[in-house]
């Protein structure tokens, strides 16, 4: 059984409250992201609209539920994808060495002469408003740090006499994996993968904000930005959704993140 600490607690309160938050619109509320009222553009927080309306007359609320659930999504599926990439190549350029480590090595070292944000840049410019690109180029930013960390780990821990005893009595690769390498992996696993959920949130705010993630009438919370930004002195309320929204989602991974207690 895992214990949290102080930290991860408030973190995943944090989280789950912006879940709820994200889910409540959707069952009780469900506002037309998309539907203007000029009528009413800038109308405060009323028992129909809590967080208002924007410069359109758009639900703030819908918009800033829709924006959550697709950051939470590009988080999740990420973190999914690079983890899984990572801990697999890096496990096996460190397990085979010669040709195999050589050729990942190179390819790690290509992406990491290109800024990530850059390399997000560039593929999200390729089919732009593409969400599965955005998830692709996100992906293989963060699964470089699984790569050299497990890599690492592993090209020490497959010279330990439990390993060594496992291959000399005919264990495969799986139990292996299963008995000795997962147990020394997980908590790096762990800690990568909260923070790395918390940069793809920021990737994908950071190219919204540029025009280039996802386009209208999609709710992503770096295009809010960037389209309420002239306004701020009119209504700075409305500017500060997203961005608290941003904040609070990238520091509630940060909590997460840390020294798991068993």
């Amino acid at each position: 059984m895992m214990g949290l600490n102080t930290s991860q607690r408030w973190g995943f309160a944090l989280l789950f409250g912006l879940i709820a938050l994200a889910g409540a619109e959707a069952l009780f509320w469900q506002g037309d992201i998309a539907l203007q009222q000029l009528d009413a553009a800038f109308e405060g927080p009323s028992l129909a609209e809590p967080f208002g309306r924007d410069h359109f007359g758009r639900s703030n609320f819908a918009r800033l539920a829709s924006a959550l659930r697709t950051s939470l999504l590009m988080a999740i599926c990420s973190v999914a994808l690079s983890s899984v990439l990572g801990v697999a190549l890096g496990m096996a350029a460190g397990w085979k060495r010669g040709a195999v480590d050589r050729t990942l090595s190179f390819v790690v070292n290509v992406l990491l002469a290109l800024p990530g944000l850059i390399l997000v840049l560039l593929f999200g410019a390729l089919i732009p408003g593409s969400f599965a690109m955005l998830y692709l180029a996100i992906s293989l930013v963060l699964w470089v740090d699984y790569f050299r960390l497990i890599r690492a780990r592993t090209i020490s821990l497959i010279r330990s006499p439990e390993v060594e005893a496992s291959r000399l009595y005919g264990f495969g690769v799986w139990y292996i994996f299963k008995r000795h390498l997962w147990p020394n992996f997980r908590k790096d696993v762990y800690t990568l993968s909260c923070f790395g959920a918390g940069n793809a949130v920021l990737a994908l705010a950071s190219i919204g904000f540029v025009y280039v993630g996802l386009k209208p009438p999609h709710a992503e919370l770096g295009l809010m930005m960037v389209e309420l930004f002239p306004y701020y002195s009119d209504a700075p309320w409305v500017l500060l959704q997203p961005l608290c929204a941003v904040i609070c989602l990238v520091l509630s991974f940060h909590m997460i993140a840390g020294t798991v207690d068993e």
